[in-house]
């Protein structure tokens, strides 16, 4: 598992920086109900994408949450006043506070199947009547593009799946939420090469080989007999689901009609 306070500092620069931020935050956007007011990003890192996220629209007041400290002071930087520390399965707010609630990559690095349903019920709880709660599933097989790098990496040890689709739509059933829509975006500058995806493998990457262990060397010099060792393979395609909490207060908040109109994923192609 990788150190996010070690990682923060570089975190935005190998993860596409600005261009994948912008698919992230307008991916979220067209999953959340044009009138909200209220927004929780939870997990929010540097708050590269929570910036955006309230950018997006006049009159959104988003607010952004994550456990680590450095990460919580890079976002505050980016939206002073707007952001806590906070662990996405405790947070420190009152029941139905917010119109959205956002995990984005955050569900995958949950340790099992607990800390999955504490964060979906906390997320579930802190959302308003008639909110939603939009989150990536997941989201290790959208890094699985096809490649040569994926080829050789197929034979590591496997690791669960805490953030699979089947999972997240039963804890979020089993908080009262209903599916409201989904949406795909891609990891602008996100594909891996081969010396980035030994790089990668050495930092801590990859849980099931960790670095220094003779089976993750093994992988790093099958890694460097690839071509094109600097070549980037085609980006990662994240996927996103959104639910409902169902009406128990006033729809006048949401224009008084919301609820009858589903929400339906961007309809333009993926860039």
């Amino acid at each position: 598992m990788l150190d996010y306070d070690e990682e923060a500092e570089r975190y935005d620069v190998l993860r596409g920086g600005e261009p994948r931020a912008a698919a992230a935050a307008d991916a979220v956007t067209g999953l959340v109900p044009g009138g909200a007011r209220d927004l929780l990003d939870v997990a929010c890192g540097t708050g590269i994408v929570t910036r955006r996220l309230a950018a997006a629209r006049a009159g959104l007041r988003v607010t952004g949450a994550d456990l680590s400290p450095t990460m919580t002071r890079m976002a505050a930087a980016r939206l002073p006043g707007a952001v806590v520390r906070a662990d996405g399965r405790r947070l420190p707010f009152g029941d139905a506070q917010f119109d959205a609630v956002v995990s984005v990559w955050l569900l995958h690095l949950m340790s099992g199947p607990e800390d999955v349903r504490a964060v979906v019920a906390e997320c579930a709880r802190v959302l308003r009547p008639g909110g939603v709660y939009v989150t990536t599933v997941h989201k290790g097989a959208s890094h699985n593009v096809g490649s040569d790098i994926d080829a050789i990496l197929a034979a590591r040890p496997r690791s669960p799946v805490p953030d699979a689709p089947d999972t997240v739509d039963a804890c979020a059933a089993g908080h009262g939420l209903l599916p409201a829509g989904e949406a795909r975006f891609r990891g602008r500058g996100q594909g891996r090469s081969p010396r980035r995806a030994i790089a990668d493998l050495r930092r801590g990457w990859f849980v099931t080989l960790p670095p220094g262990e003779p089976l993750a060397e093994e992988f790093a010099a099958r890694l460097a007999g690839l071509p094109d060792q600097d070549r980037s393979r085609a980006d990662p395609v994240f996927r996103l689901r959104a639910y409902r909490k169902p009406w128990g207060g006033n729809p006048e908040r949401f224009g008084g009609d919301w609820e009858a109109e589903p929400i339906r994923p961007p309809r333009r192609p993926l860039p």
